[in-house]
């Protein structure tokens, strides 16, 4: 029986039809490895991004649920494109939307979860030679309603019909050579990872790090199914394997930095200092579907019986936050909210820093040498981040990564032979 492997193309790759011709080229390369083949595309270039500009002509607040309706169209349009340049080079295809697979997921618009993929059908197309084409992105309700994954849902799409498949391996082909040590475009001499392993990909992804989506790295993990990420237009460039922290070896305590400047700090003032305040304010975001990411609750107040209480989001939230932090006002009694947009977020990330001390205390020696004051800061096993100013945001991560020696001409060599994926 073939083993499987699952590759997905993102817009950029499928921009235009001479590009979603090099993209048929390199799916018919890794078929004749002898391997059953499936690719999950993204919509062509910015089509999303016209698709939206259209739906907001018509209306400033279009429906999530016609959004959906809307948005799903693009990727129909880059999967039979696809499966046309397939079979005008010899080789056989179909496409198909994920109604006609059955990827199920939540009845939540704009940001649903896959629930269940039904994998009958795709494996009735390999079993005939076939490469399945599939739309990514999008899936569909019990009740047959269209819902889209939300940013990065045709990674997580990829991931999860991997994941289903008992897949070989998930390629995620980018216009990017793999994962670096950090932005290249901050740090020249950033050096591409060989190899990273889930944990570390994953805080890289939510410190802010856009080569992948946590939900798709989290996924992977679920699954214990490798990634690559590699490049459309250099196919014989491996990329960066992903995979399980017990199959590497550690060199560095740390992997990689990362910065967001998609966030923004909120500092809800003189809240009651009562058991359960937190809990009412985190409850009425979440009912809102609100991710938040630092949480610093300052001491209190034992003269008026207060506390402020600040919090980090990303910058698209913030008016539906400040909307429910005005119905909440009357319960929680705060006296003003303060919105800092002027920070960015500054992490390290490496599972090498798993019990070596000191780690955390070469890093805020840096950022002081430089005069980066640090405004919140929270730790995991494997990363530490800090809030400073948007301002010093590059100064912040050139230093740290020149500091835990992840230039290029500082870089070990890894040792050993990658893993066999």
């Amino acid at each position: 029986m073939k083993e499987i492997v699952v590759q997905k193309f993102g817009g950029t790759s499928v921009a235009d039809t001479d590009k979603i011709k090099n993209v048929a080229r390199a799916v018919i390369r890794e078929k004749n490895l002898g391997n059953d083949v499936i690719v999950v595309v993204s919509a062509m270039g910015h089509t999303t991004d016209i698709l939206t500009k259209l739906a907001k002509e018509i209306t400033p607040n279009p429906s999530s649920r016609e959004m959906d309706m809307l948005l799903s169209t693009g990727e129909g349009v880059s999967i039979a494109l696809l499966a046309m340049a397939l079979q005008a080079q010899g080789c056989k295809a179909v496409s198909m939307n994920a109604m006609q697979v059955g990827i199920i997921t939540e009845k939540i618009h704009s940001k649903a979860r896959i629930l269940e993929i039904k994998t009958e059908r795709i494996r009735e197309h390999l079993d005939n030679g076939e490469v399945v084409v599939i739309a990514g992105f999008q899936g569909i309700t019990e009740d047959f309603e269209i819902t889209t994954l939300g940013r990065g849902g045709s990674d997580t799409s990829a991931v999860a019909l991997a994941g289903a498949l008992g897949a070989k391996r998930c390629d995620i082909y980018t216009d990017v050579e793999g994962v670096y040590t950090t932005d290249p475009r901050i740090v020249p001499c950033a050096t591409r990872l060989e190899q990273i392993s889930y944990e570390e990909m994953l805080e890289l992804a939510h410190a802010g790090a856009n080569v992948l989506h946590p939900r798709a790295v989290e996924t992977a993990k679920q699954y214990q199914t490798p990634l690559r990420v590699r490049s459309t237009f250099k196919l014989d460039n491996l990329g960066t394997l992903i995979l399980g922290v017990e199959q590497m070896e550690l060199h560095k305590p740390v992997t990689g930095v990362a910065s967001d400047l998609s966030q923004l700090r909120i500092v809800v003032c003189d809240v009651k200092d009562n058991p359960g305040t937190a809990a009412v304010l985190f409850d009425g975001l979440a009912n809102e579907n609100i991710s938040v990411d630092m949480i610093i609750q300052s001491y209190a107040r034992k003269d008026l019986n207060t506390n402020d209480i600040a919090f980090t989001i990303d910058k698209n939230d913030l008016a539906r936050t400040k909307t429910i932090l005005e119905k909440l006002k009357p319960e929680l009694e705060y006296s003003n909210v303060f919105v800092d947009d002027t920070i960015a977020k500054i992490s390290i990330v490496g599972a090498g820093m798993i019990d070596r001390p000191g780690i955390a205390a070469k890093m805020f020696r840096t950022l002081a040498s430089l005069d980066i004051n640090i405004k919140m800061i929270s730790t995991s096993e494997i990363k530490i981040s800090c809030l400073v100013d948007q301002a010093r945001a590059n100064d912040a991560v050139e230093a740290l990564h020149k500091i835990f020696g992840l230039d290029c001409d500082e870089i070990a060599e890894v040792k050993g032979d990658l893993p066999d994926v």
